[in-house]
């Protein structure tokens, strides 16, 4: 098949087998591993993704013994008996002419247990335990169980494994100076702590013999204080190649550091800069990593010769058929991932089931099913918001006729605003999946049209999707000329001055504030500057990649206050992988966050506040409202007593911080039993 992609949807040799093209699903944690009874789950979800025509899949991480858990009773394959749930998954991966390798993390001391191990006692920022140092037989021990794991995932129908050996894990923490402090086999110089690492892929190689896919996840640029360098790496890299490995993946930042790798303020393909430097070094397949979506994206780093594959994980999860949407060159109906972590890393890191905020059947492939309705509905869906996005474009799948009315002149409603955060430009990316979705699926879309109770007239049901409308305060001076709502300031209708008061620090406060700090092209837009901004060393000689580089400096737009009635901490409730990102943004741009805030009232003089029992004027020149949402909910009434069948989702059922996940999932849930 011609493909627009070339390099993308070339073959890959490995010498024993060939691999479709040149795209790795990487290793996505489900939660789904961790017990027996979710396997055929894990399995259909691993199925529906080799059907999409994935070259090569990487499972989440699986323990090779107790110690390794990355949480109690993780997911693990250490003794015969454990071998047969894992076939559920390869025979369901096989049956649909895909390949799957699976990965064998030991947590080391990110174990969130008592029993972790390291290879000194030094205890993670991120868990409450201190890990036991292993003794030079524990250490042995442990080499034996790797192999022994992948001895076991061969018997299990696996393709391959993948070993991880990055993001700060038991076996990046024996290459790095900062973890291991040993002294003897195993500590010491570079190439000492480096034995570890090579003595686990060669002896499993052993255990496995030449015609098995053995990826190393090498860690290529740390961002930790006391990483390794350049010359580090490449000296890995050399030694673990000639130890046997097949393909060289990427890894990129330690769970613990300080600058964001995923998140969707990250620019696309900002660290192939790494790939690119390693190539020249290595004869065996290398892979890219992180923050890479789309099809044009991957392609061009394969064609710069940047990696000879690409990894995406989180795509997949968004999207189960990228392959085969890229192949043909329907990248319009591609569901991209976001980057926004709220259903994926932040579920993970909450110990609940991960799933996707632009998919909400991602990991649910079994519960929540689209299947073609035997009778056909006229269905009304009230706002082309997520939520009425969702709910028609699947009601109309499965077979309903629906029309969906918008009162605006576009379709999208809050995602038009938050797209226009610098760093959330990726938002338009699901407007435009949406905009498809309506063509593909029929839906009768009518833009500019307010319905009322007579225009649902005749619809056998009615979806309000009709969204949110901002809470206004009651303070004084609320209506002087200074008040700018957050959707006049983010659809441009309003601008604001030098100095703004945001009242409200929840997540839109934190979004309107980083609007207006940042000036210009966005940040994420431009890798080279991006990495600049949180110091990045692009040659790659600091350890780390930033040890002893200072960041660019940052001159915010203006002077911004952000204020809050309560005494909490700021940005306690953003999301638990991503709030720390902008938290740090906030703090570098000198945002001034204001707590237990009375206000009295606003004036030509500007926001008149108390603060301990204290008066101050702020000498702003507007004031940004973002205190919260209502329901729009104005139709409701006259169609219940009209005694007709009416559904709410999204904003319109619940007002709460926008949360485009429910209301995505709401609309799907529903479309599923209309």
């Amino acid at each position: 098949m011609a493909t627009p992609y070339p390099h993308l949807f070339s073959p890959l040799d490995l010498g024993h087998c060939v691999l479709p093209n040149r795209i790795l699903m990487g290793s996505m944690h489900t939660g789904l591993e961790d017990r027996r009874a979710d396997f055929p789950k894990l399995a259909a979800y691993f199925a529906e993704r080799a059907r999409g025509g994935v070259g090569l899949m990487v499972t989440g991480g699986i323990a090779p013994n107790i110690s390794a858990w990355t949480k109690p009773f993780a997911g693990m394959l250490a003794w015969p008996w454990q071998v047969r749930k894992h076939r559920l998954v390869t025979e369901a991966v096989h049956r649909e002419g895909g390949r799957i390798c699976m990965q064998i993390l030991h947590a080391g001391r990110y174990g969130y247990h008592p029993l972790n191990v390291a290879p000194s006692r030094i205890k993670s920022p991120i868990t409450p335990f201190t890990p036991r140092a292993l003794s030079d037989r524990g250490v042995e021990r442990h080499i034996r169980d790797f192999a022994t794991c992948a001895k076991l995932a061969r018997e299990a129908g696996y393709d391959g494994v993948e070993v991880m050996g990055s993001e700060g894990y038991l076996i990046n923490e024996f290459l790095a100076s900062r973890t291991n402090k040993r002294a003897g086999p195993w500590g010491g110089a570079f190439e000492t702590r480096l034995r570890f690492a090579t003595e686990i892929v060669r002896r499993t190689r052993e255990a496995v013999g030449r015609d098995f896919i053995l990826i190393f996840r090498l860690s290529m640029l740390e961002l930790v204080e006391g990483g390794s360098d350049l010359t580090e790496v490449v000296t890995a890299a050399k030694a673990i190649e000639a130890a046997g490995a097949s393909i060289l993946n990427t890894g990129i930042g330690w769970h613990e550091s300080r600058i964001p790798t995923i998140a969707t303020s990250v620019p696309r393909a900002a660290f192939t800069f790494v790939t690119a430097r390693l190539k020249r070094e290595v004869s065996i397949p290398l892979v890219a990593t992180n923050r890479i979506n789309m099809p044009e994206v991957a392609e061009a780093v394969l064609a710069r010769g940047e990696a000879d594959m690409v990894s995406m994980a989180r795509p997949f999860l968004a999207d189960p058929d990228w392959v085969l949407k890229a192949q043909r060159g329907d990248t319009d109906s591609i569901n991209t991932c976001i980057a926004c972590n709220q259903a994926c890393l932040d579920h993970v890191f909450q110990n609940r089931k991960a799933s996707c905020l632009v998919n909400p059947r991602a990991g649910r492939e079994t519960e929540l099913v689209y299947r073609t309705s035997l009778q056909p509905k006229r269905i009304a869906v009230v706002g082309a918001g997520v939520a009425g996005l969702a709910c028609a474009t699947t009601a109309a799948e499965r077979g309903h006729q629906v029309t969906l009315f918008e009162a605006q002149g576009a379709i999208g409603g809050q995602f038009n605003l938050a797209r226009a955060i610098p760093g959330k430009e990726e938002f338009h990316e699901t407007i435009r999946y949406f905009q498809h979705r309506i063509d593909q699926t029929r839906v009768e879309l009518r833009l500019a049209t307010r319905a009322d109770a007579a225009a649902l007239e005749g619809f056998d049901a009615i979806v309000l999707a009709t969204g949110v409308v901002p809470r206004v305060p009651s303070i004084p001076g609320i209506d002087h000329a200074k008040v700018i709502s957050y959707p006049d300031l983010l659809s441009g209708r309003r601008s604001a001055g030098r100095r703004v008061a945001i009242i409200g620090a929840g997540g839109i406060g934190f979004d309107v504030a980083e609007y207006l700090i940042e000036s210009g092209p966005s940040m994420s837009l431009d890798p080279a500057r991006w990495r600049a901004h949180w110091g990045i060393d692009d040659s790659l000689r600091a350890r780390g990649g930033i040890e002893g580089v200072a960041a660019t400096e940052f001159k915010p737009e203006r002077e911004v206050w952000l204020l809050q009635r309560k005494t909490d901490a700021f940005g306690k409730n953003l999301g638990k992988t991503t709030g720390w990102i902008h938290r740090a943004s906030l703090k570098r741009a000198k945002v001034k966050m204001l707590g237990g805030v009375e206000y009295q009232g606003i004036d030509d003089a500007g926001l008149h506040v108390q603060v301990d029992g204290q008066a101050h004027v702020l000498p702003v020149d507007h004031v940004i409202v973002c205190s919260g949402q209502e329901s729009r909910r104005d139709l409701l009434e006259p169609l219940q007593v009209a005694g007709r069948q009416v559904h709410l989702i999204g904003g319109a059922e619940l007002a709460a911080e926008l949360d485009a996940k429910r209301a995505i999932a709401q609309g799907c849930e529903l479309a599923a039993n209309l």
